[in-house]
């Protein structure tokens, strides 16, 4: 069995995204108040992509994944960080049934060697992939710079990126926090336009850029936030 036919088989592409819908979107979304912008934006977007967010909660991946058309969310593998999701046993298979994760080794972790080039290696097989630019969640909300890594696995793979802005996921289930908030707080996903490197643009110069959308996404989200008055 290769190293990746568990992010390939349809047969547990099936499965997960039927757990995905009836467990994880059913039960996120009826403990938050959640708001989809953007979607007319996604219009023709296909695989393989590599869609970049901010990221402040726990709550992140299930709303994006909960927010996505299925022909994305079906395939979609998450990237996280190796030396917290996959060096525990049960935490690894949980997480990876509900959200399909690869491992990603943070700058100074000395990882494994099976998990270098995994991300390539699912692009070149035609899985789309959800990455965060900021490498870690948040401790205040605020969006951190955007490492490079995305924004290469862009040029180097030619594909696209698709940005996302959230709003309100910091609020309703901060860093350390084990649950959301009571009272649905408002969350927001706005999606973005795809976006491709230019063919002059360096790759600092692309995750730049990659982060300068999701703040405009993030400050067209709080708009909505202000206008509802929550």
């Amino acid at each position: 069995m290769s190293s990746t036919s568990s992010y390939t088989s349809p047969i547990r592409a099936g499965a997960r995204f039927v757990t995905q819908r009836l467990l994880m979107k059913s039960l996120v979304w009826s403990i938050t108040d959640v708001t989809v912008l953007g979607r007319e934006r996604l219009k023709g977007v296909g695989s393989p992509v590599i869609v970049v967010s901010n990221h402040a909660s726990h709550l992140d991946t299930p709303l994006i994944l909960g927010a996505l058309p299925r022909k994305l969310s079906r395939w979609m593998a998450v990237g996280a960080a190796g030396d917290y999701f996959f060096d525990v046993k049960w935490r690894r298979g949980v997480t990876s049934l509900f959200f399909n994760l690869f491992p990603i080794n943070r700058a100074g972790q000395k990882g494994k060697n099976e998990r270098r080039g995994m991300a390539s290696t699912l692009l070149d097989e035609g899985v789309p992939l959800l990455l965060y630019p900021e490498a870690t969640r948040s401790r205040t909300g605020e969006m951190a710079p955007f490492t490079a890594g995305p924004a290469a696995l862009c040029r180097s793979r030619g594909v696209p990126c698709l940005p996302v802005g959230l709003v309100g996921a910091f609020d309703a289930m901060p860093y350390g926090a084990n649950w959301p908030k009571r009272g649905r707080p408002p969350v927001f996903v706005n999606f973005g336009a795809p976006m491709t490197a230019e063919d002059d643009e360096t790759v600092p110069e692309f995750a730049a850029r990659m982060a300068k959308e999701v703040r405009g996404l993030i400050d067209e989200a709080e708009e909505h936030r202000a206008a509802r008055g929550r």
